[in-house]
């Protein structure tokens, strides 16, 4: 004889919606904390500058300066964008492997350097370096 139990029987059951919740919550926390941290500012910073650098020409390089105001020289000309584009242009229907360097004055912003590396990246030119200069007074 088998004798039932006077509370009903129910399987256990696991739910997993409150543990949905409890992800998505999580979630969006995680995601807002993280995009609270990022700093959309700019700041100015002196770049190191390299101990066995030297100086190295050769008359087949486009060495492309940028100053502190964010003028752009070429071989020691000025140049502004439109004719920065045209000149490398020319440049690279010549010699599509031609090497590029830039360099930018010590007070040069960050975003001005990267706008002459876009330049020269559009125009298809992989060969792009950034000229260093020597630290005391090494100069070759």
């Amino acid at each position: 004889m088998k004798f039932g139990s006077p509370l009903p029987h129910k399987k256990a059951r696991i739910e997993i919606i409150p543990l949905i919740d409890i992800m998505f919550f999580l979630l969006a926390a995680f995601m807002l904390a993280s995009l609270s941290m990022i700093r959309l500012q700019s700041i100015k910073m002196d770049l190191p500058t390299a101990t066995m650098a030297k100086r190295d020409f050769k008359p087949d390089i486009v060495n492309i300066a940028v100053d502190k105001v964010g003028d752009i020289f070429v071989e020691k000309k000025p140049m502004n964008v439109v004719d920065l584009h045209y000149f490398l242009s020319n440049k690279f229907r010549v010699n599509t492997n031609v090497p590029v360097y830039i360099s930018g004055d010590k007070d040069a912003t960050h975003g001005a350097v990267i706008r002459v590396l876009d330049i020269v990246r559009r125009e298809g030119i992989q060969k792009v370096s950034f000229a260093i200069a020597p630290t005391g007074g090494d100069k070759k």
